[in-house]
């Protein structure tokens, strides 16, 4: 168990989700674990001790924006409500804690909020996320809740500026010093086609590691899929992208396996965009900027309130479409196909980006690269429009 505390301590420090000297995780194991920042290992151990869940993540994120929507909620709320697929299928909601209300004890008031959802925002301490049975869980709701949060907030400030003291300060600092280049420069693809069974696994397990390097998936979202001859080769459910290795199911298209009952719950879109492009790879990371420009419609007067599945228009962010979806079985199989057919890349309401590559993964790859690259751009674009 104090090897799985490691290990998930150490993605969050690799994924720059929390500060390195702020985290600590708590697991029930024949004894309760809790070790890190000692005053957050203490309140990761008085929560997880109120639950029957089995691990705990509590850490001080990276970036500020969590605590920045908690002040920025009008008095009388409690929680936050993104509209990233994220949060819409994996949190419902992000409850929150101001710091008046925490008292001398914490403990109890996120024990009871965690007994309903997955993840908190306690003001000033950071985001505290409950894994039911494994740490694994609770690094990944940490993970969604981080997310969920820097969309937010980025949208918020699209929209809004900035309200309060120190916020263009800190957005100014997380732009110059937190945000990095976005390039695929330094990374080796295997040229295709790509025909041997072991070079497909080996391919795909680097191409993960790649989108999750490189912030273009959170390292357990997305998908990764490459077509040979009557098998499709792609990443499991609930798998990480940047430890594929033992988690990449080979799917016959005839349906004559069992392999897809744990494949990727995308699999019938990787089926029906196989179909509709003829590529051989198809990537699909949830890179932020995508995601949060995915949600900027310019239609006025418009009737449709689910936006992320009701939709049938195509709009685009520059040569992109942009489609509506639920995941899995949902519209996302039926409405992606035909939008990437074209331009072999297409980005999906409030979810990711799904891009396609002719024989293997380089243009794939860099597709998404220049989607990403492209939205980001429009968003500080239109921010500095807003702000003047």
């Amino acid at each position: 168990m104090r090897d799985q505390v490691s290990v998930y301590t150490n993605k969050l420090i690799a994924d720059r989700s929390a500060h390195a000297r702020g985290i600590a995780i708590a697991a029930q194991d024949d004894v309760l674990i809790a070790e890190g920042a000692p005053d957050l290992a203490r309140l990761a151990g008085d929560v997880l001790s109120r639950l029957t869940c089995l691990g705990m993540v509590v850490a001080c994120p990276s970036l500020p924006f969590a605590d920045f929507l908690v002040a920025r909620a009008p008095a009388g709320e409690s929680c936050i409500v993104p509209r990233d697929t994220e949060t819409r299928t994996f949190l419902h909601d992000i409850p929150f804690l101001r710091r008046s209300d925490l008292g001398a004890d914490p403990a109890p008031l996120i024990a009871r909020l965690l007994g309903s959802r997955k993840g908190v925002v306690v003001e000033g301490v950071g985001i505290v996320a409950s894994g039911a049975l494994t740490v694994e869980q609770a690094y990944i709701n940490y993970s969604s809740v981080f997310h969920s949060t820097f969309v937010k907030y980025l949208q918020d400030v699209l929209h809004h500026g900035f309200i309060l003291p120190g916020e263009a300060e800190a957005f100014a600092a997380f732009r110059s010093q937190w945000l990095r280049p976005l390039t695929d420069e330094g990374l080796a693809f295997r040229s295709g086609p790509l025909a041997e069974r072991d070079e497909i696994l080996d391919e795909i397990a680097t191409v993960g590691r790649y989108t999750v390097e490189r912030g273009l998936v959170d390292s357990f979202f997305g998908n990764i899929s490459c077509r040979a001859g009557e098998v499709i080769y792609i990443s499991q459910t609930a798998a990480s992208l940047d430890s594929l290795a033992g988690c990449i199911d080979p799917v016959p298209t005839d349906n004559s396996s069992t392999f897809g009952i744990t494949a990727s719950s995308e699999l019938l879109a990787h089926r029906r965009i196989y179909e509709a492009t003829g590529a051989a790879t198809i990537l699909h990371g949830h890179p932020k900027f995508a995601v949060i420009m995915s949600m900027e419609c310019a239609e006025e007067g418009c009737a449709i309130t689910d936006c992320w599945k009701e939709c049938d228009r195509v709009r685009f962010l520059g040569d992109t479409p942009v489609v509506a979806g639920e995941i899995g079985a949902g519209g996302l199989a039926r409405r992606v196909p035909p939008a990437i057919a074209g331009p072999r890349k297409a980005v999906v309401y409030g979810h990711g980006v799904f891009t396609v590559g002719e024989t293997d993964f380089a243009d794939a790859f860099r597709a998404m690269v220049s989607v990403e690259n492209w939205c980001r751009g429009e968003y500080f674009r239109r921010l500095e429009d807003r702000l003047g």
